[in-house]
């Protein structure tokens, strides 16, 4: 047995969505780097085409996640490239920054159908091909509001607490045929979703010291544990909620 862990994603079929921009598009193309077949799903077409563009063995998809009477066809739509996806990554999420007192309904319906109803759906509609093979690796999107209120995002952070019970909800329902559950929590990076913070270099300044490592994270951070919970090598890994936040939730 050897003791040498196994990170590769070469020639599995995965599906990334939200991949079009921030922390999503990094993952795509950390997966193609690494040899993997990449459909990328997003909303607006022109974004998720000139993402694809930049190479590897990837295929463009523009949906709209939030609408989940058609999560079957983009579920069809997504195997068609290369067959039915091994790995879904779920990074499509939307924050309004709605305060308590503002939130509407809209908003409210908006968030939890992109942020939580989503990613279950369409890990649902792609889990019995991954049954079939007995191997499947399903990577969710959580946050700092998780586990922690921020102002305005009471919507958001309902949206990815429940992520989290969602995550390992998962876990229990299918990691007994070989698919792990696991997600990801990123601290303050730059992507559009943090637009308002990296804006204002005080708050972006106040949030890296906030943190034990003393900064706020880079794209590049998040590729190390993302091609992790997408390998062999966490096999033994599921239903856990890996914070990539610079020690921000340890303080």
């Amino acid at each position: 047995m050897s003791l040498t862990p196994d990170f590769s994603v070469a020639g599995r079929v995965a599906c990334v969505t939200g991949a079009s921009s921030g922390l999503g598009a990094t993952i795509a193309q950390a997966l193609a780097e690494g040899g993997a077949q990449v459909v990328g799903v997003a909303r607006r077409a022109g974004e998720i085409a000139a993402w694809a563009a930049t190479g590897g063995e990837v295929t463009p998809i523009s949906a709209d996640l939030a609408d989940l009477d058609a999560i079957p066809d983009v579920a069809r739509r997504v195997a068609e490239p290369y067959g039915p996806p091994e790995i879904l990554v779920n990074g499509a999420g939307i924050n309004t920054r709605e305060p308590a007192d503002e939130v509407t309904r809209d908003g409210w319906q908006k968030t939890m159908d992109l942020n939580l109803s989503s990613p279950f759906f369409l890990a649902q509609a792609l889990v019995p091909a991954m049954k079939q093979k007995g191997w499947g690796r399903i990577i969710n999107f959580a946050s700092l509001q998780t586990v922690r209120a921020f102002p305005g995002g009471i919507a958001y952070g309902a949206s990815k607490a429940g992520v989290g019970q969602l995550t390992r909800a998962m876990a229990e329902a299918w990691s007994g045929h070989g698919i792990t559950v696991n997600a990801l929590a990123p601290g303050f990076f730059p992507t559009a979703l943090t637009g308002p913070v990296f804006s204002d270099p005080e708050r972006a300044a106040q949030a890296a010291e906030r943190t034990c490592i003393g900064r706020n994270g880079l794209p590049a951070d998040l590729v190390g544990p993302a091609l992790f919970l997408c390998s062999p090598a966490s096999d033994y890994v599921t239903g856990q909620i890996l914070f990539v936040d610079g020690g921000y939730t340890a303080k």
